[in-house]
């Protein structure tokens, strides 16, 4: 199925030449790259958006796959639709969508729907490709079409979305394609613009919701910037940037009613969202005596599991505190709690004080449910970790830990935590466990 070019010669040229010149002439080929999870880029007629667009994506290091999404404007088809076969086409040739992603993505989201419609005539996907194309003719997509919704729904797509690209282990960029403030004086636009890109800059799907509603911003970006956000944040989103701002009234001349463009970077991050969490923790209550709150959680954290939180300074252990089975609602509960004790409560160490906050290194262990065992052999230092039970006593100890090498050693300093004599009967059970760094 090929998905024709609905808005060549009218959005951008629909010669090849002109298009690659006029995309030549609002790119940066100079700019350094940099490694990003996503982007928000505008998707009005270049004469208008191409500035804000082309500073944007020469900021990009380029991935195999972009998956853009956009807002519905012409309601038709699904209203949360994606498309995962076949090949869209523009004056610079084909592209192919990413199929096998495009499906885990649908297999794993239960609100969005196969659908070819929704895309038939909108524009908002189909006005990036051509910037994609400029400088990686190979690339390929993965379109969604987004419709109205609360931010529960953008929520459940973005997890899923996170969930896809770490399932098939895919290095990719998500576009969020839309403008700003439709149709007011310059003034107005830009004082509305502002709250919303602070709120996407902040990584706070929710508080932009808000805002879009409270201050009636007719930014048709919402409902991708945070659907994008959402993904984001499960992919362990960094830092944020925003790249460029302007209006239509800086090519018309005209701020009596303008559409704004804003350009924004969201750039990955080497912290996972649970270890930020933890982090996060420590610090407000080292530093206030609070208990964080979490809020917006990502997938990953929404299960029960036994954490540990280990703290590191200077490579050297600074506290380690953890549940072998779930004691709170939710992993991202159990992370706060587990958290605050490793920080103040290991008996091994004095609590962390304000001054130790920005030397400290974070780890998040999620433990899979113990598993009981009978023989020695169905362990393995690396992969598994050990709970050595006599009575009520039990000792735990992690996997892949620098010193231990055998099972041997495992059991034994397991016994020794838990006060367990070397010949005492015991049980063993294993556990597996993702750790986040």
């Amino acid at each position: 199925m090929i998905r024709q070019s609905v808005v060549a010669g009218r959005f951008y040229p629909g010669s090849p030449d002109r298009l690659r010149k006029i995309i030549g002439s609002m790119v940066d080929e100079r700019a350094e790259k940099e490694d990003v999870i996503g982007v928000v880029m505008p998707h009005a007629g270049y004469e208008y958006s191409g500035p804000v667009a082309g500073a944007t994506i020469s900021r990009v290091r380029f991935k195999d796959t972009f998956v853009i999404m956009g807002p519905s404007h012409t309601g038709m088809g699904e209203p949360f639709s994606i498309m995962t076969e076949g090949t869209w086409r523009t004056p610079l040739g084909d592209v192919e969508l990413d199929a096998e992603l495009g499906k885990k993505v649908l297999g794993l989201s239960g609100i969005l729907k196969e659908d070819y419609l929704a895309h038939l005539q909108e524009h908002a996907v189909e006005v990036q490709l051509p910037f994609l194309q400029y400088f990686k003719p190979d690339v390929r997509i993965v379109p969604i079409i987004l419709a109205s919704a609360d931010v529960s729904t953008y929520r459940e797509i973005g997890q899923a979305l996170a969930a896809a690209v770490k399932e098939l282990e895919r290095d990719v960029v998500i576009i969020a394609s839309g403008d700003m403030t439709h149709y007011e004086p310059q003034q107005s636009a830009e004082r509305k613009d502002r709250e919303g890109i602070a709120a996407i800059l902040e990584l706070d799907e929710e508080k932009l919701l808000k805002r879009v509603r409270e201050l009636s911003i007719s930014m048709c970006a919402y409902a991708p910037a945070a659907t994008m956000i959402a993904a984001a944040k499960g992919l362990g989103a960094g830092d944020t940037e925003l790249v460029r701002y302007q209006t239509s009234g800086d090519t018309t001349r005209d701020y009596s009613a303008v559409v704004g463009y804003a350009g924004i970077i969201i750039r990955a991050g080497g912290m996972s969202p649970l270890v930020r969490l933890a982090k996060q923790t420590v610090e407000m209550y080292v530093r206030e005596g609070k208990r964080l709150r979490p809020e917006n959680l990502v997938q990953e954290m929404e299960q029960k599991a036994g954490v540990f939180v280990s703290l590191h300074m200077h490579h050297e252990l600074r506290g380690c505190i953890g549940t072998f089975e779930p004691a709170e609602n939710n992993i991202a509960e159990e992370i706060v709690t587990n958290a605050i004790s490793s920080a103040t409560r290991d008996p091994r160490f004095l609590p962390v004080g304000a001054d130790e906050l920005d030397s400290l290194e974070y780890s998040v262990d999620v433990l899979t449910t113990p598993e009981r065992i009978d023989r020695t052999d169905c362990l393995d230092p690396k992969r598994y970790g050990v709970i050595v039970e006599a009575g009520w006593r039990r000792g735990l100890l992690l996997p892949d830990l620098e010193g231990v090498d055998s099972v041997k050693r495992q059991i034994e300093i397991c016994r020794m935590k838990a006060g367990i004599g070397p010949e005492e009967a015991v049980n063993l059970y294993r556990f597996e466990v993702k750790r986040h760094k």
